[in-house]
C-alpha cells in the first residue's frame, strides 16, 4: 500500500464528508492505493455516525477507530499509526485546513528525496493573533531545544512519514507536537520541511487554548529532559547534589574555622548558630545529599524499566 492517512479528530462530523471526497480524490487522480484512518477522539457529535457511512460505502479504503471518552490527539495518533500499513503515512486534521492537495508532493519527498519525515510550514496563516504569536515563540524554543534548525512549524497536523519512523516512536501524553524531535531521538535525522496551503477553518471552531501553549513548553522540558537524562539520571542529579553539598560543606568548614581564628584572637565571635551562614550551609548540605538520593532512586528506576535494553536497530546481517 502506497499511503495511510491518519486523521485524529473530535466533534468534526460537518467537514468529515468534504474532507473524504477531497482526499479520494487527490488519491484517485494519482493512482495511489490508500487507506484512511479517522480516529474518533471521544467526540459528542455524530462524527462516529458519519466515518460508519463512509465506511459503509468505501470498506476496503476507510477505517476508523472510536475512543470511548476524549484521550487527546496523542493517543489518538499512536493508534492510528499502529494501525497504518502504508509504506508512507500522511498525518493532518479534520477542519479542512491542512490541504490534501499536498499529499502527492509530500510522498514524493519521502520516496524520491529520502526523507524519513517531512512537516509542513504553513507560512502563511488564517489563525488569530492569539494564536499565532504563541506559535512563533514556540516553535522558536522548539527550535533551540531540540537542535533541528530547519523545521518553523512543529505543531503543523500535516506531517509525512516514512513508515519505519512512526513504528519506531512512542506518542504519547502530548507529545504529538514534537514527533519530529521523537525521530530525531530515534536515529531518523533526515527531516525536511515543505511550505504548505493553510485554510481558513470552515466548520467548528478552534480548539486552541492557553492552556495548550503553557503546556507545550511543559512537555518539551519534559522531553528534553527525558531524552538527555532519561537513561543515567544519575549524570544530572548526582552532579547537581555533588555541587551543592561540595559548596555547603565548605561553607559551613568556613563558619567554624571563623569562630576558631576569632577565639584564638581573644575576640568573642558568639554562637556558630548565631551566623545566617551556618544554616544557609546546612540547607545547602542537606538539599545536595537529597538530590544525590534522587539520582540513585531514579537509577533503579531506569535499571528496572523495561525499554532500558530497547534499542533501534535499522538493519543487521
Amino acid at each position: 500500500m502506497d499511503i495511510s492517512v491518519v486523521i485524529p479528530l473530535y466533534n468534526e462530523d460537518e467537514s468529515l464528508p468534504e474532507l473524504h471526497s477531497w482526499i479520494k480524490k487527490v488519491m484517485d487522480t494519482n493512482g495511489f492505493t490508500y487507506e484512511i484512518i479517522f480516529v474518533n477522539d471521544g467526540s459528542t457529535d455524530s462524527s462516529w455516525d458519519v466515518i460508519k457511512k463512509l465506511h459503509s460505502e468505501n470498506p476496503d479504503n476507510i477505517h476508523g477507530i472510536k475512543f470511548r471518552r476524549n484521550h487527546g490527539k496523542s493517543p489518538a495518533l499512536y493508534c492510528g499509526f499502529e494501525k497504518a500499513q502504508g509504506d508512507v503515512v500522511i498525518t493532518m486534521d479534520a477542519d479542512l485546513q491542512d490541504s490534501p492537495d499536498e499529499i502527492p508532493e509530500l510522498y514524493r519527498m519521502i520516496k524520491e528525496e529520502g526523507y524519513d519525515l517531512v512537516s509542513g510550514y504553513k507560512q502563511k496563516r488564517y489563525d488569530p493573533l492569539s494564536k499565532t504569536i504563541p506559535t512563533k515563540l514556540f516553535n522558536a524554543t522548539a527550535r533551540k531545544v531540540s537542535g533541528i534548525k530547519n523545521l518553523h512549524d512543529f505543531n503543523c497536523g500535516l506531517k509525512a512519514y516514512r513508515k519505519d519512523v512512526i513504528k519506531s516512536i512512542e506518542v504519547y501524553g502530548e507529545m504529538h507536537r514534537y514527533i519530529p524531535y521523537l525521530a530525531k531521538n530515534a536515529g531518523f535525522n533526515k527531516i525536511g520541511e515543505k511550505v504548505v496551503q493553510h485554510q481558513a477553518r470552515k466548520y467548528g471552531k478552534t480548539k486552541f487554548g492557553l492552556d495548550r501553549f503553557v503546556n507545550g513548553y511543559l512537555d518539551l522540558m519534559s522531553l528534553w529532559f527525558l531524552s538527555t537524562y532519561g537513561v543515567q539520571p544519575m549524570h544530572v542529579f548526582g552532579l547537581g547534589g555533588t555541587i551543592m553539598f561540595i559548596i555547603g560543606f565548605f561553607s559551613a568548614f568556613w563558619v567554624g574555622a571563623y569562630k576558631l581564628v576569632s577565639m584564638w584572637s581573644g575576640n568573642n565571635p558568639g554562637l556558630v548558630t548565631d551566623s545566617p551562614y551556618f544554616y544557609i550551609a546546612l540547607t545547602m548540605m542537606i538539599l545536595g545529599t537529597q538530590l544525590c538520593l534522587t539520582g540513585f532512586l531514579g537509577e533503579l528506576i531506569s535499571r528496572n524499566s523495561q525499554e532500558r535494553n530497547k534499542y533501534h536497530v535499522e538493519t543487521s546481517f
